[in-house]
């Protein structure tokens, strides 16, 4: 499976992206889906996660209540709606997809600078 990521870029505080990420392939082995994402300087952390059904979802503390992320099984892909954006949202996002046959795969992940 290839994970394609897109919807990253430079963005004022206070603003919204939405983050959107395709996959590719052998689309039928997906199980649950995740946004993770990588500042400088840190350790890449879970943003959030879904499950194949598109629910439960969870989401790191920082995010709760900013951060919306959803699927849509017949186009293949994850979003995650991200509002109220803070500088430090600003990190590389990776989408990470589980399977169930088959090692995670992950995609090659998408710079969000937000300025304030």
């Amino acid at each position: 499976v290839q994970l394609v990521e897109s919807g990253g870029g430079l963005v004022q505080a206070g603003g919204s992206l939405r983050l959107s990420c395709a996959a590719f392939g052998s689309t039928r082995s997906i199980d649950a889906m995740a946004w993770y994402r990588q500042a400088p300087g840190k350790q890449r952390e879970l943003v959030a996660a879904i499950t194949h059904s598109g629910g439960p979802t969870n989401y790191v503390d920082s995010v709760k209540g900013r951060f919306t992320i959803s699927r849509d099984n017949a186009k293949n892909t994850m979003y995650l709606q991200r509002n109220k954006l803070k500088p430090e949202d600003t990190a590389v996002y990776y989408c990470n997809a589980r399977l169930i046959d088959d090692f995670p795969s992950w995609g090659q992940g998408t710079q969000v600078t937000v300025s304030s």
